[in-house]
């Protein structure tokens, strides 16, 4: 009598096929390999905002004087631009991680492949990035606070909220990166989110208020991101708190569900399906 034994591999299903609950093995993976990581990349995007502030906000703000905030709040124009530079730093800090570092893990390295022959699944990839990304804007954040309490622009107690606010800035943005880069198959297509990234910088309200512009041109700016991240920041800071705020919270739970739920769907797609 003989007995019949069948050595294929079972497949994953159900809800273990997407989530395995480990998300912090591709942090851990992420932290071990920035150890070889040069210092300068690290730095180079906290700095680009503090040359921004220090040029613009104490440089030129000598000349323009005080701004009036959408609370109607007049404050100096280091203080204006300031929140808004912190919310450029957490967008930086988080876009680079999850899209030119995801694209090269993607594309080149084959990095997702290998965890996903392991336990993960897609779900714990893609938050396991974007937790990493967040890292890196926590940092740029946190220093750029610290560099705004020394320069006497935070104006209220509420600033110390910027931290968490922040947070949720870089994983709003980390997660529609990494969902967007998923998609991605060549250098010059990543140059594309250079191209939506700069523009959104220069008119987001970050360097004057959004009343310099006509109306319909307001609806197009209050529909970008980034602006709801200022405006978020901005009130936070100078201490103009208005329910109006909320809406901005909402745009970026909707930005870290939409990211998600995409990325797990692209990864699963490329290598599971």
């Amino acid at each position: 009598m003989t007995a019949t034994t069948t050595d294929a591999p079972t497949r994953r299903g159900g809800v273990r096929a997407l989530w395995a609950g480990n998300p912090g093995a591709v942090v851990q993976r992420g932290l071990v390999a920035a150890r070889s990581s040069s210092w300068v990349v690290v730095v180079s995007g906290f700095f680009e905002p503090v040359l921004y502030l220090a040029s613009m906000g104490l440089g030129l703000g000598a000349l323009i004087g005080d701004v009036e905030t959408s609370g109607g709040v007049e404050v100096s124009y280091a203080a204006f631009i300031a929140p808004a530079l912190l919310a450029v730093s957490a967008m930086n800090g988080a876009i680079y991680d999850s899209t030119w570092n995801v694209f090269f893990k993607l594309n080149y390295g084959k990095l997702y492949e290998g965890m996903l022959a392991t336990s993960l699944g897609p779900l714990d990839v893609a938050l396991g990035e974007i937790l990493y990304a967040l890292l890196r804007g926590l940092l740029y954040a946190t220093g750029f606070m610290i560099i705004m309490q020394i320069l006497g622009l935070n104006l209220a107690p509420t600033a110390i909220l910027a931290i968490p606010a922040v947070l949720l800035i870089a994983f709003g943005f980390a997660a529609l990166g990494m969902a967007v880069t998923s998609y991605m198959k060549t250098f010059q297509q990543m140059d594309w989110i250079n191209l939506v990234l700069l523009p959104m910088f220069l008119f987001s309200a970050t360097l004057y208020p959004i009343t310099v512009y006509p109306e319909w041109v307001q609806t197009i700016v209050m529909a970008f991101p980034l602006w709801h991240g200022v405006e978020l920041i901005r009130g936070l800071t100078t201490g103009v708190l208005a329910p109006a705020m909320w809406w901005h919270v909402l745009y970026y739970l909707v930005m870290i569900a939409v990211g998600l739920i995409f990325t797990t769907k692209r990864l699963r797609a490329l290598f599971l399906d």
